[in-house]
């Protein structure tokens, strides 16, 4: 995976180059195997940072392959945000070049 790039399961991916005009490459949408293409990028360390925004008040279906991928975030010590606010710095970490120890890491 080339450095800075975004990726996005296929409906989040479309709203991110809609609202912020970015280039995202897009996986599956998440209940058609988009959040397993994720899982793969992450167990095979080439996802640097996880933004994974959910309604904490609403069980979806696919509530097991969510909990996968932060399972396999915590396992590949990959940063993780599931709200706004820690999104939030997580891009500013990005930005300041806070996260590039992950390439020492990846070694």
């Amino acid at each position: 995976m080339s450095k800075n790039t975004l990726y996005a399961t296929g409906t989040t991916g479309r709203l991110i180059e809609e609202v912020t005009n970015l280039t995202v490459h897009k996986y599956l949408a998440g209940h058609l195997g988009g959040e397993q293409q994720l899982g793969s990028q992450i167990e095979h360390n080439q996802i640097d940072m996880v933004i994974f925004l959910r309604d904490p008040l609403t069980k979806k279906s696919h509530e097991p392959d969510v909990n996968n991928i932060f399972q396999l975030c915590d396992k590949h010590n990959i940063p993780l945000a599931t709200n706004l606010a820690t999104a939030e710095l997580l891009i500013k970490a990005l930005d300041r070049g806070d996260l590039d120890w992950r390439e020492l890491y990846k070694v």
